[in-house]
């Protein structure tokens, strides 16, 4: 059974560069959203076994959709992906709820350590 992934950044670009990480059989990318609060709707709607998510995006921050989808589901499994300086930032998704981050630029045998590591598997 492959693991389900959803996709949260604002840059159509960046989007599809996590896409084509996860294009081997273990995975299935089930949904992309351009901001948190498509984040959170997809989230609900979908039900990923994990979700990729930007920091910084417009109408709602990574770090407040990890806020909404926990308190909706305390077993949500959300990777935050910030740039490089961002540490105060990736220390607050971790305390919002967020598993675990992965810096840009990706380095792909990182992001899928990382998930692998998340899920479990």
């Amino acid at each position: 059974m492959s693991i389900k992934v959803l996709i949260v950044d604002d840059a159509a670009f960046m989007r599809n560069m996590i896409k084509d990480i996860f294009s081997s059989d273990e995975f299935e990318v089930i949904g992309e959203g351009g901001n948190g609060i498509e984040a959170v709707e997809k989230y609900m709607e979908l039900k990923p076994d994990i979700v990729t998510m930007d920091i910084v995006m417009p109408l709602k921050s990574g770090i407040e959709a990890v806020k909404d989808i926990m308190a909706q589901d305390a077993g949500a499994k959300v990777i935050m992906c910030s740039a490089l300086g961002q540490d105060s930032l990736i220390m607050e998704a971790i305390e919002a709820g967020a598993k675990d981050f992965i810096v840009k630029p990706f380095k792909a045998e990182k992001v899928l350590e990382v998930v692998r590591q998340v899920v479990g598997v």
